[in-house]
């Protein structure tokens, strides 16, 4: 066995991350590591990777017993991660992320030329093309995927953990991942992969390991197994089949008219966008990422101004208005980046909870803690956030628990108009059950609801009509209920709908 994990075991004072948890892998092999939010899996991950260190156990490389203070020690024993954020660097070129910690020299000075010759050789020798000379903040997503593991890879890694590898991505690019990953497994490079998504594991796992509350719920064979089985095992139940009430379209709500946004480019960033939606709907917009969704939630949150045309919400011109006063209007808003627009990391879980809610929270100005406690405590037991308490701070919750806590805080807004941007992002499949029956639901309500997501089955499970983005403009509109993937991809990637 190239790696055994032993009785592993993990406390935070009184709150047990990881429980007696004994996990192994083979040369070659692509093992998954999957379970709920909180529910330990980075936290053994990082354990392996020297960035915690173990309350007890033991763990073996090559059936050596090692003990690893910091990364610089798994690296030594060639074991290395790419996290759920990549940790590049925008301004330096590929072959200089790449390098970096191991830099070629030319006596005491980088050797720029030779950093570029061992990047096309690694990158030719593991079939993942980059460019070397390509700065990472021009880099698409996906290629900044590529970069991280070939930098592993330049680190001499035969155990690569991937924390969260698709979670930005666009479906062609998790495709080539998968690909890549599928090959490198080939020649004899080990994976462990941290994932919510279960048709990606299912697909290029040969094994799968469940945890829940930090025990180990079994390990299976991914050829023995489905999806089915691993959420049951995920979250000790059945999920609940999605149910959808009767369409009941009212009054408009939202409409946007001619929106353009230039941009810095000789391409606008939005280019005359005019679509509406109305109470009682989802409108899904489907795209790939970097084609103006982005721009126009912001646009329509206030956090972007637009240079010609209007938006009007409930029939009031918000265009230029400030994000209070859009706000003010009836929206609340599921941002697409948890950490830029829907939190402060600083703050307390209960803090970041009651953003929003002020006048239900407050009297005179005052804030009224049983109320605070009250409402915030709801949410958590509703959406299963995991937290060691309300007072805890939003930086020390995994990114799936800190994503539940945001959803609950709008939803829970009762707002005539709702963004939700990727809201299932980095959550479970427990969780990913709750926030789309809670989006129903408002909808149901006669909610109107603009969703945004990089996931092209949520957009078609959840959306009632489905607007498709290619280089700011809208090249598309289909009615969900009869459209099809291909049709769908097939405007993402810039053709015509047929059929």
């Amino acid at each position: 066995m190239l790696l055994e994990m032993d009785s592993i075991t993990k406390k935070y004072g009184t709150v047990t991350a990881n429980q007696d948890v004994n996990f192994n892998l083979r040369k070659g092999e692509v093992h998954a590591l999957i379970g709920e939010n909180g529910a330990g899996k980075t936290t053994l991950m990082r354990i392996l990777y020297g960035m915690e260190s173990s309350t007890s156990g033991q763990i073996k490389v090559d059936g050596k017993p090692v003990s690893f203070q910091d990364p610089t020690d798994a690296i030594k024993h060639k074991i290395g991660m790419v996290h759920q954020h990549f940790m590049l660097f925008p301004a330096f070129s590929i072959a200089e992320n790449i390098v970096i910690g191991g830099e070629p020299k030319k006596g005491v000075i980088f050797d720029r030329k030779q950093a570029i010759e061992k990047t096309n050789e690694l990158s030719q020798q593991y079939g993942m093309p980059v460019d070397p000379k390509k700065k990472v903040a021009d880099c698409s997503l996906g290629m900044q995927q590529r970069v991280e593991i070939l930098k592993v890879l330049y680190q001499g890694a035969e155990i690569i953990i991937l924390d969260e590898p698709t979670g930005v991505l666009t479906p062609l690019e998790v495709k080539e991942l998968l690909a890549s990953i599928k090959a490198l497994a080939a020649q004899g490079k080990s994976f462990i992969i941290i994932s919510h998504k279960l048709s990606e594991i299912m697909e290029v796992s040969d094994r799968i390991t469940v945890l829940r509350d930090g025990v180990v719920t079994g390990t299976v064979n991914a050829a023995e197994t489905n999806e089915e089985q691993l959420s049951r095992m995920m979250v000790g139940r059945e999920l609940v089949k999605l149910e959808r009430g009767n369409k009941q379209i009212g009054k408009q709500v939202l409409e946007v008219s001619q929106v353009s946004i230039k941009g810095n480019k000789t391409k606008p960033l939005l280019d005359d966008i005019q679509f509406n939606v109305n109470e009682g709907e989802i409108v899904g917009v489907a795209g790939i990422s970097g084609n103006g969704q982005s721009e126009l939630l912001q646009a329509v949150a206030g956090l972007m101004t637009v240079d010609t045309g209007t938006i009007t919400i409930l029939g009031k011109n918000v265009t230029g208005a400030s994000v209070k006063e859009i706000r003010n209007s009836g929206l609340a808003h599921i941002p697409e980046d948890r950490y830029l627009w829907g939190v402060s990391k600083e703050a307390t879980v209960s803090d970041n909870g009651i953003m929003g809610h002020l006048s239900a929270t407050s009297k005179g100005g005052v804030l009224n803690g049983k109320a605070i406690r009250t409402l915030v405590s709801g949410w958590v037991n509703q959406f299963g956030i995991k937290t060691g308490s309300l007072h805890t701070k939003a930086q020390y919750l995994s990114g799936g628990n800190l994503q539940k806590l945001i959803v609950a805080r709008e939803i829970a807004q009762q707002t005539p108009f709702l963004i939700a941007a990727e809201p299932t992002r980095g959550v479970d499949v427990g969780a990913m059950e709750i926030i789309h029956g809670e989006l129903l639901k408002r909808r149901d309500e006669g909610a109107a609801i603009l969703l945004v997501s990089s996931e092209l089955t949520e957009i078609m499970k959840l959306s009632d009509r489905i607007l498709v983005m290619y280089e700011g403009k809208i090249v598309g509109e289909l009615e969900a209920a009869t459209a099809t993937e291909e049709q769908i991809s097939l405007l993402m990637a810039g053709g015509k709908a047929v059929g």
